[in-house]
């Protein structure tokens, strides 16, 4: 493990633990040491929605569903939001969390105050939150807190991702027959043809794969692209907060990311391919066809 990777796992197992106090508010700080406050804001707003968590949330019409999503992305956001202020004053906030596409030059925070939100409404535990902070329109780190299971995912760009402080790597997998690959659907009023063409993508995999899966939140599956656990994941569309938190985990865990034609991947495009070097190649020929 490199000094890079070994002292960013240090400061975020530490400050995990609640054993250090990080002063971020200097432009001069370290992005090692933003990710550790980062680390803090998400673990307090994950603590908000694990105490909202429960049985199933009844409504009748989307505009219920509309309300009980949007309570729970507010319990979340007045913890997060002035925390992650306070750690860089000078980011700003990315206000729409379906939005894509480029942001303008400087700083940004790209949040998902209730990753796999509809998950945790009907009492199922796929879901937590996440923090990215985008510097010139790159990802430059990131922290996703499951508070169900405690565990937060972080990753520095050059510096490697981890769990809990732990070294995470893709997987060892060469071939697309033998592989674990996921997609999900990026929001239920998709175009058509979007909705088409994933219907197609999961039949072209179901006949090239070992195994697909097809679940909501996108960030979950990256999760397990990035720790090794799977091997492969795609989705067509998409909004930054799906997508950003778990491209970089998985870039930096040693996978490939691209659009699902193998084209360099950035939040322009129409779909993204995260997998284990190994099968990428083989991924993006069943994805094309």
């Amino acid at each position: 493990m490199s000094d890079s990777i070994r002292s960013i796992g240090d400061t975020v197992g530490s400050v995990t633990a609640g054993s250090v106090s990080v002063d971020t508010s200097s432009d001069a700080v370290s992005d090692a040491e933003l990710l550790a406050g980062t680390v803090l804001a998400v673990q307090a707003a994950g603590s908000a929605l694990r105490e909202r968590f429960g049985g199933v949330v009844p409504y009748r019409t989307r505009e219920e569903l509309m309300s009980a999503l949007a309570a729970n992305d507010e319990a979340a956001l007045d913890v997060l939001r002035p925390r992650l202020a306070a750690l860089r004053p000078g980011a700003r906030w990315v206000e729409e969390e379906l939005a894509g596409g480029a942001l303008p030059p400087g700083e940004w925070w790209v949040v998902d105050p209730a990753e796999g939100n509809v998950n945790h409404l009907h009492g199922l535990p796929e879901w937590g939150v996440t923090a990215t902070l985008v510097r010139e329109n790159q990802p430059v780190l990131t922290a996703v807190h499951l508070p169900l299971t405690g565990e937060t995912y972080t990753a520095v760009a050059g510096g490697g991702a981890q769990l809990d402080g732990r070294p995470l790597r893709v997987s060892p997998t060469t071939d697309l027959a033998l592989a674990l690959v996921a997609t999900s659907q990026a929001r239920p009023d998709e175009a058509e043809a979007v909705t088409r063409r994933i219907g197609s993508s999961i039949t072209a995999m179901l006949l090239d794969a070992l195994v697909v899966r097809t679940s909501v939140p996108a960030t979950l599956h990256l999760l397990n692209v990035a720790a090794g656990r799977m091997d492969a994941f795609w989705q067509f569309a998409g909004a930054r907060a799906d997508l950003l938190p778990g491209a970089l985990l998985v870039q930096e865990a040693g996978g490939r990311v691209s659009d699902a034609e193998g084209r360099p991947w950035t939040t322009d495009s129409e779909s993204l391919l995260a997998a284990a070097p190994g099968v990428h190649a083989d991924a993006v020929a069943t994805l094309s066809r």
